[in-house]
This record gives C-alpha cells, structure tokens and sequence, in this order.
C-alpha cells in the first residue's frame, strides 16, 4: 500500500501494530534517515538494539547470504516486545528475497524496514511494497517540513508554548534548513529555554539559528544600509583581514540590497516581503532590514542595485583594479545615497 501526505507524517509517529513491513525511499539519504530513525524508534523503542529486538542489513549482505533475511524475520528473541528488520541501500537486486521472506510472514513475525534511494515507477522493489497488502511504501521528498510536523517536533523537544510569531520563524527557518540542521536547532531551542519558562520568541530562535555566510557579513551591509559611511573604511580592512574576498562581499550586498527592495515592492509590507525572501529572513534581522526597507524607499534601492552590478561587473572583468578600494568606494557612494 502507497502512503501519500499526511499519511505518511502520521504513520512515522504512530506505526500500526501488525503491518509487515515498510519502505522508505526518496533522494535525499539524510531525511530518509530520519523518518527511518522515527519510525524504528516508534515501532521497537530506543533499546530495541541492545536488547536484540532489532537487526540490520546491508543489501550487499542478504545478496550473498538470502536466507538470512527470512531467518532473521522469523528468529524468536531473548527480551520482550516487538522486533524489526531493518534493510539499508535496498535496490531492485534484492526484490525476489524480499518476496520470499515476506510472502510467508504471519503475527509475531518481525516487521520488516527497508530505507532506498529515489525509485523509478516501474521499480520492482516499489511496486511490490505498493501492491503489497500488509505492507506500505512511503516517498520521502526535499519538501520543508508543515506545520503539523513542526508542531510534532515542538512538541518531543518539549517547547509547547509557542507564540504565532515565533512559529513563523520556525517555519521560514524550516524552508531554509537542511532536516538535520533544523532539528538540532530545535533541540538547542529547548536547552536554551530550560531555565525559563516563557515562551520562545523570534530572538531566542535567531539565537539559536546556525549562523550562515550571510550572516557573518550581516553588521558590515547594515553598515552600508544605514548610512555609516564612518565606518565603512574599517570595515573593509576587518572582512579582508577575515579572509573574504570582494567579490564575496559584492555578492552578498547584491543579495542583501535585493531583498530589501523585494521588501519595499512587497503588497504585504517590508516585513512580509522579508518573509517570502528565499530563504526568509525572520526575527530581529527581519525587523532590522524592514526598517532599512522603509528608509531608503524604492528609487534608491534601483540606485544602488545598479552600483553594484557596476562594481561586480568591474570586480570580474580583467582589468588591472585595485579591488577592495574601488568596492569600498563603491560602498561609500551607497552609504551617502542612503544619508540624503
């Protein structure tokens, strides 16, 4: 049987008792190890391996030795409590021992998880987990995590009390982050807020956020943005001491600049502008750059995005230039702009 959308998020956290087995697929490896962590975790519990309630093979393995596989569904175990299979790099190779093992499988059998990589439709693995009537097949794909599922995970963490504001920033950082990044964020959300007991709010989940290249540069282009041209000279000399290129630099005020006038041009306002940006940008950042957004307006915005596709233009021709000095005056000329 195929398990499609909210299907497959509730079955991960609550497995039904009795089902044969299950297959786990899509092309990114790192979420089909999540949800292959979850479901295992929900089916057998966190000790299932120590107590010999959970096994493990590699595809390569049951191609050499079959046999193994059935023995392994069927085997009675030392400890209490339900046992799992579990398969990893499964291929349409190992479909056949697949079949034998699980045509035959009765109650108190091992439930048995095979984790793929993406599979064709015509894949033989996938159609017989598909058609299988006591068996499931579930496509895991690159989309963010919903709500629900951020509501889930909130929940295991411990974080239960969370406003609508800061839920927005979860799930505009749930866009921007890998699954692993994003539930490691989560985990240090709950360790920051053990010793408190309000609620998170969008400068504890910035706080907490994995800082980012953009981010480095974040203070020097709020420099730029906020007419500080005072500053801008030592600026210059500390990223170039920090090893960034201006090319680099270029490219990032390019993508800074770019955002705010997403946010000025935006129905919504220069917040939700900040919010459809790819990847958003949320809490106090958020706020920091609408108010850029604001002060600067739409004409200087072109202006500057056109000075510095000049200045990236001149960074990459071939000519001879002293590079830091021409985009530090370049800055200069946008930091003035902005102060008139």
């Amino acid at each position: 049987m195929k398990l499609a959308g909210r299907e497959t998020a509730k079955y991960f956290a609550e497995p039904q008792p009795g089902r044969a087995g299950l297959l786990i697929y899509g092309p990114d490896s790192m979420r089909v190890a999540i949800k292959r962590q979850q479901v295992l975790k929900a089916l057998v519990g966190p000790d299932a391996e120590a107590e010999m309630r959970l096994s493990r093979f590699s595809a390569a393995e049951l191609r050499k030795d079959p046999a193994q596989l059935s023995d392994a569904i069927r085997a009675q175990g030392f400890f209490p409590g339900a046992r799992a299979v579990f398969v990893e790099e499964a291929g349409d190779t190992i479909t056949d021992i697949v079949k034998s093992a699980l045509d035959d499988w009765q109650d108190g059998d091992a439930t048995l998880v095979i984790t793929a990589g993406q599979l064709a439709a015509k894949s033989r693995l996938r159609k017989y987990f598909e058609t299988h009537p006591n068996a499931y097949a579930a496509a895991i794909y690159a989309d963010p995590p919903g709500r629900d599922e951020i509501m889930a995970a909130l929940s295991k963490a411990g974080l239960t009390n969370i406003g609508n504001d800061a839920m927005a920033d979860l799930m505009a950082l749930a866009q921007a982050l890998e699954p692993g990044d994003f539930a490691q964020t989560l985990e240090k959300l709950a360790l920051y807020m053990l010793s408190s007991d309000a609620a998170p709010t969008s400068a504890d989940i910035a706080a907490c956020a994995p800082a980012t290249t953009e981010a480095v540069l974040d203070d020097a282009l709020n420099l730029i943005a906020e007419a500080r041209t005072g500053e801008v000279g030592p600026m210059m000399q500390k990223l170039e001491g920090q090893g960034i290129n201006p090319v680099s630099i270029c490219i990032n005020a390019t993508r800074h600049f770019r955002a705010l006038h997403l946010a000025a041009i935006h129905p919504g306002g220069p917040a939700a502008g900040l919010s459809a940006c790819r990847p958003p940008v949320f809490g106090p950042r958020r706020d920091r750059m609408a108010r850029q957004a604001r002060n600067l307006g739409l004409h200087k915005l072109e202006s500057i995005l056109a000075m510095l596709m000049d200045a990236d233009l001149d960074l990459r021709s071939s000519k001879p230039i002293p590079a830091r000095a021409m985009l530090e005056r370049a800055f200069i000329r946008i930091a003035m702009l902005a102060r008139n």
